[in-house]
């Protein structure tokens, strides 16, 4: 379901074939929780124009000089160079012929492009608030696309920080983290492309393109977002970075909040203002989705312990746990100790007036917008346009696939299909499907949400992995 949904929100990807399931069973331990659970054999047919990853070239790595660790094809340099001209000649085909004469300079533009096309894919990622649980050298592909779907989740609540893979304990893998370690990978295949092309080179351009690329991919794609559609202006970056800013503030929906925003106008009257502000703040969530985020992860004795031992023996601490791990738990507690004496109604007001400072600068560039054009309605329709088709109404929430694995473990598939179909028109209303609607909770067992809405509370208790 998710690189069907990748695929349609236009992110590169492998796509998926078939889904062939059994009655045959394995034991797995999921959670990696020292729990395991007997799971259906499946096989997933996936499809690539190439599955070879940045990870098939460290296959010729040298013995490491700790571990002793080496490749298995460790010296052996004609394979790595058929596997160079393979890749570049099948996938790159244009740069092939340009530089049929140069060896170095065609391996060096073939860099190049990776490396851009790396920068590319992951802005889209971060646009959607998609994060990718494994980025490791083995989970990057060749030709850029987004590959091996083993751990992921779409962000709900806009937290830099979140974490999708259960078994991430240092958040090694975060979504803020993700441009960073994919760069990181892309140096990891620099060195092992040497010596066909050398580190100087290789370094040279992932500075050079990298960073840039990614920073000029990503602030198009949120002007897109956000309906600006005409100017290109040196403050939109702080724009989007405050709205980013609001949306942690108030723990606002990430995909939600952003597909609201189309109905935003520069000339908005008061009454509807009021409304609108309405609707966005019930976007954020509520005081007890809140104490949920901030329940403490360790037992207050756990806690003291380790307290102690960051002062009494920092070497023990360093093996067994992180000065940021502590101090986030210590975050936690603060900011539950908060919780408890803030009301519904003074955590609306507050995030009403963080919503109103950042929808006010809003307004001021949107008529900046309007200022440069000759018809303004001409233009709002545009750009209204333009945000429905950056702007996702429908993405694979947890709680949606959720709902789909246990139909599809008790063998009704009937809502994997629904989902799919929804998935495939990710920015349209849902037409002729029966969206499952809200209604109230009876006892011992768990409301029903429309595909587009906001996670539910027990959502919350979903290890996503």
């Amino acid at each position: 379901m998710c690189s069907e949904a990748m695929f349609h929100l236009g992110i590169p990807t492998t796509r998926a074939g078939t889904c062939v399931t059994s009655d045959s069973k394995v034991v797995r331990d999921i959670f990696y929780d020292g729990n395991p659970k007997n799971e259906r054999c499946t096989v997933v047919l996936r499809i690539a124009s190439t599955f070879i990853r940045f990870g098939s070239f460290e296959i010729f790595k040298p013995p490491d000089e700790y571990t002793g660790r080496k490749g298995p094809s460790v010296n052996r340099n004609d394979i790595r160079i058929q596997m160079l001209d393979y890749v570049i000649s099948t996938f790159y085909p244009e740069i092939q012929e340009a530089y049929s004469d140069n060896t170095i300079q065609r391996n060096a533009a073939f860099f190049k492009e990776i490396t851009k096309r790396t920068a590319r894919l992951v802005a889209e990622w971060q646009c959607v608030g998609f994060c990718h649980g494994v980025l490791n050298t083995d989970n990057m592909s060749i030709v850029g696309l987004t590959i091996d779907y083993g751990p992921f989740g779409f962000m709900d609540r806009y937290d830099p920080e979140h974490i999708c893979n259960g078994s991430d304990n240092t958040g090694r893998y975060a979504y803020n983290k993700q441009p960073e370690i994919c760069k990181w990978n892309l140096g990891k295949l620099a060195e092992a492309l040497v010596p066909e092309l050398p580190l100087e080179i290789s370094q040279l351009i992932l500075e050079e393109e990298y960073d840039a690329e990614f920073e000029k991919h990503y602030l198009q794609k949120m002007r897109k977002k956000l309906g600006l559609i005409q100017l290109e202006l040196e403050e939109d970056s702080k724009l989007v970075s405050e709205l980013l800013e609001t949306m942690h503030l108030t723990a606002g929906d990430f995909t939600n909040i952003f597909y609201l925003l189309s109905s935003f106008s520069v000339d908005i009257d008061p009454s509807k203002f009021e409304d609108f502000l309405e609707e966005l703040t019930s976007q954020c969530a509520s005081v007890e989705e809140l104490k949920i985020v901030f329940k403490p992860q360790m037992d207050p004795r756990q806690l003291s312990m380790m307290l102690m031992l960051a002062q009494s023996n920092p070497q023990l601490f360093a093996l067994i746990g992180t000065k940021a791990g502590i101090n986030k738990e210590l975050e936690r507690i603060e900011q539950l100790s908060k919780l408890q004496q803030l009301t519904a109604d003074d955590l609306l007001s507050r995030n009403k007036g963080h919503w109103k400072e950042w929808l006010e600068k809003y307004r001021v560039r949107l008529q900046k917008e309007t200022e440069s054009v000759g018809n303004a309605d001409a233009w709002n329709t545009e750009r209204v346009k333009v945000m429905n088709s950056n702007n996702p109404k429908y993405i694979l929430r947890n709680y949606i696939a959720q709902n789909a694995i246990e139909a599809a473990e008790n063998g009704d598939f009937s809502e994997v299909r629904n989902v799919l179909k929804l998935l495939e028109h990710p920015f349209q209303e849902a037409e002729g499907l029966q969206e499952v609607k809200e209604d109230a909770e009876e006892e011992g067992t768990r409301s029903r949400q429309p595909y587009c809405s906001k996670p539910p509370l027990w959502a919350s208790e979903l290890c996503v992995t």
